[in-house]
């Protein structure tokens, strides 16, 4: 694996540096004071071709790998989690179902518009009872026809409001049945579709999360990915691409948080000399250092799969697990690096803290992350 960044990865990243710059920065806290979703900056983004960033050209989209989708996210991610997670979402699991799974018809009308982000991509799996227990999902459609009629809440929605296409995984068949589930795309036209409470988070908060409620919504068959049975198969392997996303989202909050702790022990004097002098501080650096170029590893380890088409069931969940833990860790060590500055809101590093802690829930927890590398790891 040849560890420097190509031509693609650096143009990305600096463009990426660029744009954070002059329209993410200045208004970060207030998105976050105010939990805004702020759909024209993904609106740039797509305009930047970042929000198709795995699409192939033929449909719109950037056409790149899993290499420069890793450099992107990290690079927003360092910037406002927020956006980076808005980012994920729509590229990995919206945009990326269709993308697996939809037929020609399906990714002709869908994909350019996603992966220009003229549409905002939601993907609906958890619910209020089911959340690592996907299984026992109670949302229902059942066959009218050539429709099928889907009722129910699904919970934890990323633009569960704003998004203009939804594809959820819903129960076709029986309980517990990993064949009893299959995947609709419905439209945010569709009068059965309806948006539920918007949800009040520690972090991540001008990324919008929400309900999606269906009642008596009517999907023609034609709306389906695959074929009936396929949902609940069809939302691992998204997932095993999508802890990828979020593991590079996870490099960038640690990113953020390390650079700015280096920065301000450079800068902040005690005792008549900068605090990078102590070796209290410099070992607290050397921790976080060294735990993120682990992480970055394992990262482009399952980026290296991905792109040659193996399994990274395996991978991903390393990945996912080690960076979303240290994302968390070096945001703890950057708050107490800038003591009681890094406390006040006046500091990028307390809102890395507040970002950080979703990465170690979404789209598996961590404790779910082990059971995947311990049953891998047992066959």
């Amino acid at each position: 694996m040849n560890f420097e960044l190509n031509e693609n990865q650096q143009m990305i990243a600096d463009m990426i540096r660029n744009f954070g710059d002059k329209e993410i920065r200045p208004r970060l806290m207030e998105w976050d004071e105010s939990q805004e979703l702020p759909i024209d900056v993904l609106k740039k983004l797509g305009d930047l071709g970042l929000m198709g960033v795995l699409v192939p050209t033929k449909y719109g989209g950037s056409g790149f790998g899993y290499f420069e989708y890793v450099t992107a996210l990290t690079e927003i991610g360092s910037i406002c989690g927020s956006i980076g997670l808005s980012v994920a979402a729509h590229n990995s699991l919206c945009t990326g179902h269709i993308l697996q799974f939809g037929n020609e018809e399906q990714k002709q009308k869908y994909l350019p518009k996603l992966a220009s982000a003229e549409y905002l991509g939601a993907w609906a799996l958890t619910e209020p009872n089911t959340g690592s227990d996907a299984m026992r999902m109670k949302v229902t459609a059942t066959k009218d026809g050539d429709y099928y009629i889907l009722n129910g809440s699904k919970c934890w929605i990323t633009h569960g409001k704003s998004s203009d296409v939804v594809v959820a995984i819903v129960r076709t068949g029986e309980l517990l049945d990993s064949h009893g589930m299959s995947t609709f795309i419905i439209d945010r036209n569709n009068p059965g579709l309806k948006a539920g409470k918007k949800e009040n988070k520690l972090g991540m908060r001008a990324s919008e999360t929400a309900e999606v409620i269906f009642e008596d919504c009517r999907v023609h068959k034609s709306m389906m990915l695959g074929e009936e049975g396929d949902g609940f198969i069809q939302a691992m392997k998204v997932l095993d691409g999508g802890r990828i996303s979020i593991a590079a989202l996870s490099l960038g909050i640690a990113k953020g948080a390390l650079n700015a702790s280096i920065k301000y022990a450079k800068e902040r004097e005690q005792f008549g000399q900068p605090i990078a002098n102590f070796q209290g501080i410099t070992f607290k650096l050397a921790d976080m250092a060294t735990e993120y170029e682990a992480a970055e590893l394992l990262t482009l380890q399952a980026a290296d799969l991905k792109n040659r088409g193996q399994k990274v069931t395996k991978q991903s969940a390393f990945a996912k697990y080690y960076a979303s833990e240290v994302a968390v860790r070096n945001s703890v060590e950057a708050v107490q690096i800038f003591g009681g500055y890094g406390y006040t809101k006046d500091f990028p590093v307390e809102k890395f803290y507040r970002d950080s802690k979703l990465c170690t829930i979404g789209e598996g927890t961590s404790e779910i992350q082990k059971l995947v590398i311990s049953r891998e790891i047992l066959k």
